[in-house]
């Protein structure tokens, strides 16, 4: 049995594995925009409104008031003086006021742009590398 004056020592050593990583330049990356403008032209309708004025003359007992026909036109008396033992006002004639709607071409210009983008990757020696 050993004592305490005889105690020898045994040392165990064990291996630990250390990585490190490091930046090298291979190479780098060129990008390039450019803008691809492309001029359109084209034709879309819209519509148009226009008034037609139509005289008649007054029929007999006319109301003197203004109308609005069945088709959505709007009839509007025009009033005169008529001289007789009194004086009188009566419907002269109406003015029917129409409107019409129709389809005009209108031109429209505008640039559009398009923006495209080339890559390039180039070696730390000045050469291209394949992408």
């Amino acid at each position: 049995m050993p004592t305490e004056g005889d105690r020898s020592e045994l040392v165990r050593h064990e291996e630990k594995l250390r990585v490190e990583t490091k930046i090298d330049v291979i190479g780098s990356v060129q990008a390039q925009k450019r803008v691809e403008v492309e001029k359109i032209g084209k034709d879309f309708p819209r519509d148009v409104e226009r008034a037609e004025v139509e005289r008649v003359a007054a029929e007999v007992g006319d109301s003197g008031e203004i109308e609005t026909l069945a088709d959505g036109s709007i009839s509007i008396p025009v009033l005169e003086e008529e001289l007789v033992v009194s004086k009188r006002t009566v419907v002269r004639e109406r003015i029917i006021i129409r409107k019409e709607t129709f389809t005009e071409q209108e031109r429209v210009e505008a640039e559009l742009r398009r923006e495209q983008v080339e890559v390039e990757l180039v070696d730390d020696d000045g050469t291209e590398r394949p992408r």
